[in-house]
């Protein structure tokens, strides 16, 4: 009888909202768009589940994507705001497979978890999406997700994103079925980073892929 699989959940914020693309980080592939190969998972299965979430904290826009030509989401849980999200029940050996894509390592070596479980925080190295966050949990399974290790920026560090990644960053939310589509323009329009470049009409116009 084998063991059951740890499993978590994995709290997208950012484009792995959207369930394409997330596939090529648990399948392998290139994504649209995409600069590089990705390898995929061990476990290259779906999500058992996927749900909208609200997580304390605030996404903000900030550094330069070589993808995305704009800013990157990121997540501060310590700043005052609500987060929007999807998470993902995975099993904690596809949520460390996935971390390694974003930290531009290779796949294939579960993180240790221990010390983000107990204390909500870990930092697993220097990069954009190198330190893991446990915001709470759903189902008393605990969620997960990964971010940098700073605090939000103050405005000249914020960099708004493109249309591009906007348009991703809607569909996903569009998919999760919890808010409806002028809730959602707003939302990202006002984010930090975003705020002042994007209005709601601007999001809603750049259109959903």
């Amino acid at each position: 009888m084998t063991e059951p699989r740890p499993r978590v959940w994995y709290a997208a914020y950012g484009s792995n909202m959207h369930a394409e693309r997330l596939r090529r980080y648990l399948a392998g592939g290139r994504p649209d768009p995409g600069a590089r190969e990705l390898p995929g998972c061990r476990d290259p299965r779906g999500p058992d589940r996927s749900v909208p979430v609200e997580l304390d904290g605030q996404v903000y826009f900030a550094a330069e994507s070589a993808v995305w030509t704009g800013g990157l989401a990121f997540y501060d849980p310590d700043t005052d705001g609500t987060a929007w999200g999807v998470a993902h029940l995975l099993t904690a050996g596809q949520f460390s497979d996935i971390a390694a894509q974003e930290m531009y390592r290779r796949p294939g070596t579960d993180l240790d978890l221990a010390e983000v479980l107990a204390t909500g925080r870990c930092e697993v190295g220097p990069g954009r999406y190198e330190t893991l966050v446990c915001p709470g949990h759903i189902d008393r399974i605990p969620v997960l997700t990964f971010t940098a290790p700073w605090p939000m920026p103050p405005a000249d560090g914020l960099r708004p994103p493109s249309a591009a990644y906007l348009r991703h960053l809607a569909a996903g939310l569009h998919e999760a079925g919890a808010w409806r589509p002028a809730a959602v323009a707003d939302y990202l329009a006002s984010r930090p980073g975003a705020a002042g470049h994007w209005t709601p009409e601007d999001v809603a116009a750049a259109g959903v892929p």
